[in-house]
């Protein structure tokens, strides 16, 4: 039986380049999106012609009932996934002094709350297969190193990167692991504005970073020989830290 994957944020960006990464490798997907039934719809496409069974859960990550509800159902009809990928999050960027708040309020509740509510009901299904598990989540160069415009959304990306590693102590007993990614600059929608002089003088490697990159890290986490790595934090962002 193939192993399953939920991918939060997946029907585009990075969390899309990791879902078809991990097609190609064999995973079934479940594809969750917000909004964008379009993409959502044209990546499944794309999925299942790579050979993946793919299962669309459609809810706002910093709802927690919604989230409850379409993961609950999801695994009752198709059974716990063997990994988790919190990729999902948003960015209020402007300074502190201006920040209203809606903007923290936002930034906090999508990217910080999401962590317990996608992973939290996934967490007792997987345990219970007595399989293993992988959880991955995503956190930023923002969150290790902070970042000027970006109070809220760095706190919230420190906040993943703390929960992440007090999870990792209470699962890895169980043989699930749980790491996080912290891109740097990668090439999305939410870097389109940065010009191409800015990117090399912030980044050493003089480049964004692309979506595949992400990817292919996040295929190694979830395989067999990444079965004794948990509790780090592994950064991708051509050096900028």
């Amino acid at each position: 039986m193939k192993q399953r994957v939920l991918i939060t944020g997946s029907s585009r960006g990075i969390g899309k380049a990791i879902a078809l990464k991990l097609a190609t490798q064999g995973y079934d997907i479940a594809l969750h999106f917000h909004s964008n039934h379009q993409a959502a719809n044209a990546t499944t496409t794309e999925l299942e012609t790579l050979g993946a069974q793919v299962t669309c859960l459609q809810f706002d990550i910093s709802d927690r009932d919604a989230a409850k509800q379409a993961i609950e159902a999801d695994i009752s009809s198709h059974g716990a996934y063997y990994g988790v990928i919190l990729n999902a999050g948003i960015a209020r960027d402007t300074a502190f002094p201006a920040m209203t708040e809606s903007e923290w309020d936002s930034v906090i509740h999508t990217n910080l709350d999401g962590f317990y509510n996608v992973i939290h009901p996934c967490t007792m299904p997987m345990i219970q297969t007595r399989k293993g598990g992988r959880i991955i989540t995503l956190a930023s160069v923002s969150g290790i190193a902070g970042n000027r415009g970006q109070v809220n959304y760095s706190a919230s990306k420190a906040g993943i990167i703390g929960a992440t590693k007090a999870l990792s102590l209470e699962l890895a007993k169980r043989k699930i692991t749980v790491n996080c990614i912290a891109p740097g600059l990668i090439e999305t929608d939410m870097v389109s504005d940065f010009s191409d002089d800015l990117v090399k003088e912030i980044v050493p490697m003089r480049r964004m970073g692309k979506p595949s990159e992400i990817a292919g890290l996040a295929q190694f986490l979830l395989s067999d020989d990444a079965a004794y790595i948990t509790r780090q934090v592994i950064s991708v962002n051509g050096g900028m830290i």
